[in-house]
């Protein structure tokens, strides 16, 4: 029978939201964050980070997270605004729009991560590789990827030529081949390094 190796909460006794974000390598479309709230005698045998699970199985425990969390939300920051704040900053300001979206104030945060800028006066601890460690930050993995997951599927249909549906926005040899051909859309960040360095000695 499975089993979550995940540890329940970082700080007992205190309501506690995990953030995440999905999305941050990516040379097009936002980046996505979650932040949930479970309740302290949460588990789950599924509950893994989401890299680790099928996407079926993702799918499946996103259902079971937004029914079983106190509160949830997912939010999102455009490729514009990544050109203009940096992909690190649009990371946190999406995790802060998810926070601010839970219908229950958390009293911490745990951020998957080692970079964060406080949100308003709510303590928060960032934890490497903290969706591999803690179930409210799995979840919010979970949920954070899968959403995501769907917009990038709809930026598919305006898009197909990208392969969008297949590598979601990430710089795979097909996705670099597809810009070079077809040039950038609205949704690529201008501010990445859509095609590769061309290489210095090829014509020496």
């Amino acid at each position: 029978m499975e089993t979550s190796t995940l540890a329940p909460f970082y700080l007992p006794d205190v309501i506690e939201a995990g953030c995440d974000e999905a999305g941050r390598g990516c040379l097009s479309g936002a980046v996505f964050a979650a932040a949930v709230i479970l309740p302290s005698d949460y588990t789950h045998p599924w509950l893994n980070d989401s890299k680790q699970l099928t996407e079926k199985r993702r799918y499946a425990l996103r259902e079971i997270i937004e029914k079983e969390a106190i509160a949830w939300a997912v939010a999102e920051v455009s490729p514009a605004e990544i050109d203009q704040i940096n992909i690190l900053n649009a990371s946190i300001q999406a995790m802060h729009r998810a926070v601010a979206g839970l219908s229950t104030r958390p009293a911490h945060l745990i951020i998957d991560g080692n970079r964060f800028k406080p949100y308003e006066d709510i303590p928060a601890t960032t934890i490497v590789k903290g969706d591999g460690k803690y179930l409210s930050i799995a979840a919010a993995s979970i949920l954070a990827k899968t959403y995501r997951d769907d917009y990038m599927m709809r930026l598919h249909e305006e898009y197909p030529m990208y392969g969008w549906d297949k590598n979601k926005g990430y710089p795979t040899p097909a996705h670099r081949e597809a810009i070079a051909r077809y040039g950038a859309t609205p949704y690529h960040r201008m501010s990445f390094q859509l095609l590769p360095a061309p290489d210095l000695f090829s014509s020496l």
